[in-house]
């Protein structure tokens, strides 16, 4: 009797591991802004390179798609997608889902005139910040209290020098990328200051499959990480290596 339980048994841990296997999706249907040298809009990037090397291993076909981030975020709410690139933990409260693991991070610092002190973080509050629409950081910087968010960055270094805000608030390689565009003499008129460091993750859609699919994402980067295996695509890209 006790043998025959144990068949039993086990042939229902076999079913149920079957079952799940079966419910884990071919492929995964990613949006993401264009961040230069993270997520291109032709596939290649250090995030498209991390995301490759967590999924494809596992038989989950990476689907990719650019849009702004706003509509990235949408698109996840909605089911449109299963997973967004770039999310703050808990960024958005409804439609999506948070996994345990980062895959990078964000080093999130202040660009203004160099003729202005440099900001603290004990000293947000008294600053007119502002920052690209749906980043959500008066979340996670501290005394935040006058912002404004704005569509594009055409803009920015005129509100700037119009005296229209104090400092420009993003990730630092999205500074850099803003600066690198103007002249030089126009680049010395600014400075850059960091202020946090805030991990950057996926977000999944809020439904079975975003579930599966944020396990699977789970699983694989306690494996990666462990292994070392992800610590090339850093270097590669000429980033920090956020997992040390």
């Amino acid at each position: 009797m006790a043998a025959r339980r144990l068949t039993l048994l086990l042939g229902m841990v076999v079913m149920l591991t079957v079952h799940a296997e079966l419910q884990l999706p071919s492929e995964i249907h990613v949006a993401s802004e264009v961040w230069e040298g993270h997520t291109n809009a032709d596939g290649t990037g250090m995030g498209w390179d991390i995301l490759r090397e967590v999924f494809e291993p596992a038989g989950v076909a990476l689907r990719l798609q650019s849009v702004p981030y706003t509509r990235a975020v949408g698109l996840v709410q909605r089911g449109g997608v299963d997973a967004y690139v770039g999310a703050y933990r808990d960024e958005v409260d409804e439609g999506v889902y948070y996994p345990r693991w980062h895959y990078d991070g964000d080093q999130i610092s202040a660009l203004g005139l160099k003729d202005k002190p440099a900001p603290a973080l004990d000293q947000l509050g008294e600053l007119r910040l502002i920052w690209m629409r749906g980043y959500e950081y008066q979340r996670y910087l501290p005394n935040v209290r006058h912002y404004r968010e704005v569509r594009r960055h055409s803009g920015i270094l005129g509100m700037l020098d119009q005296g229209h805000a104090d400092f420009y608030i993003d990730a630092r390689v999205e500074i850099e990328v803003l600066l690198a565009q103007v002249a030089q003499e126009v680049r010395d008129r600014y400075q850059v200051t960091d202020l946090a460091w805030l991990p950057l993750y996926l977000g999944f859609a809020d439904n079975s499959r975003g579930h599966a699919l944020a396990d699977l994402f789970d699983q694989r980067m306690a494996q990666l990480v462990e292994a070392g295996t992800l610590r090339p695509i850093f270097e590669r890209w000429q980033q920090p290596y956020p997992f040390d």
